[in-house]
């Protein structure tokens, strides 16, 4: 079954839905590479918590717009990406209306079930960001405890699995704790955004303990050399209490 695809622009930026009114991804027309909703921002995160090389190699499940995609290609060149995607015509539309480059040795796509990949693809992953939903804003298998298992299974060493989450939809709670169990605790949700994502980043045994300070430097340094603003992610994650001592582990 086909996916309804409608495409919208308003004040220079470009929206990608679903046949509803579900923002799936958003590119500013003036700045293609550049992640202009708020959780695709917090879906780099990782990259605060881990020091260039990393990520050598991405998996990124659900292609949408391909800001991600994008992103990592232009701005990490140290990276190689492969995107799953389960509709061809979501590719498609990534290609001819949000940008996004052909193939070549540091970017592949491959069209299937993102959860049948993770299972049957043995390869390790330094981060793998997950963020794939219907029309309905449903994850479906890429929001069940196999899932995540297999996900962990995937990440190398010094690896971080990124997941974009809807805290506004019933079962949010469910899937944190499936994403808790899966990672034995090691996981920090993020505070929600206005757009009602939480984004979550959970890591295998031994990762990082760095103060607010330290991740604050990073989010400059990232600033200046990316475009990616994670400042204020990190404001809203010292408001809400989650890292009293100033620390945060990952």
């Amino acid at each position: 079954m086909s996916i309804p695809i409608d495409i919208s622009e308003e004040s220079g930026v470009r929206y990608l839905h679903f046949g509803s009114d579900w923002v799936q991804g958003a590119m500013r027309l003036r700045k293609p590479n550049a992640l202009e909703l708020t959780y695709t921002r917090e879906m780099m995160a990782g990259l605060l918590f881990r020091e260039a090389p990393w990520p050598a190699r991405v998996l990124l499940i659900g292609l949408g717009a391909g800001s991600l995609a994008k992103f990592v290609h232009h701005h990490l060149p140290q990276s190689r990406v492969t995107v799953v995607e389960i509709a061809p015509e979501v590719h498609a539309v990534a290609h001819q209306y949000f940008r996004l480059p052909d193939e070549d040795a540091r970017l592949e796509v491959h069209i299937g079930d993102g959860a049948e990949f993770i299972q049957d693809d043995p390869r390790q992953w330094d981060l793998i960001a997950v963020d794939g939903f219907d029309r309905h804003a449903r994850a479906g298998a890429l929001a069940t405890q196999p899932f995540y298992a297999a996900c962990r299974e995937r990440l190398a060493p010094d690896g971080i699995l990124s997941v974009n989450l809807f805290g506004q939809l019933r079962g949010f709670k469910t899937q944190l704790q499936r994403l808790r169990k899966a990672f034995d605790g090691r996981v920090l949700d993020l505070p929600e955004c206005d757009s009602g994502n939480v984004v979550a980043l959970a890591t295998t045994p031994g990762g990082h303990a760095l103060d607010l300070s330290t991740l604050k430097g990073r989010a400059t340094g990232l600033k200046a050399a990316t475009g990616l603003d994670l400042l204020p992610t990190l404001r809203r994650l010292e408001k809400s209490g989650t890292c009293p001592d100033g620390t945060v582990n990952l």
